[in-house]
């Protein structure tokens, strides 16, 4: 075989190889966390307010963590327990992990009190001087 062709038989196999490594990668890159719920941000000249819709979730399964420049709202909505014998039809509402960023205006908060009432979550950032 001439040497012309045994190099193009190499680059044609590390081609090969390379695409494979890719599509390994991309298939088995990390999932994003579930689903980000829809928020409203509201401001006051004393506070922010962020109402999220979470509906079936508990608030021990809601995390909040607040950085320099945004809040973040994790937690978990869970499955509901179904009796023996149930019958799916349809669910549309997201199940599983859940996390929504929210880029926060300039400024310095402390959470002032956070409720779960009727699947929405109520988070007030107190604004600090």
């Amino acid at each position: 075989m001439p040497r012309n062709a045994a190099n193009l038989m190499w680059a044609d196999a590390l081609a090969i190889v390379a695409r494979a490594d890719r599509l390994h990668r991309e298939f088995f890159r990390p999932a994003p966390i579930g689903c980000e719920p829809p928020v409203d941000l509201l401001e006051t000249p004393d506070e922010l307010i962020l109402i999220a819709a979470l509906p079936g979730v508990r608030v021990a399964d809601v995390e909040l963590v607040i950085s320099h420049r945004e809040l973040a709202i994790v937690g978990t909505r869970r499955l509901p327990v179904l009796p023996g014998h149930t019958r799916i039809h349809r669910m549309e509402l997201p199940h599983g992990q859940f996390e929504r960023r929210i880029a926060l205006p300039p400024g310095t908060y402390e959470l002032a009190r956070r409720d779960l009432v009727d699947g929405c979550l109520t988070v007030v950032l107190r604004k600090l001087p």
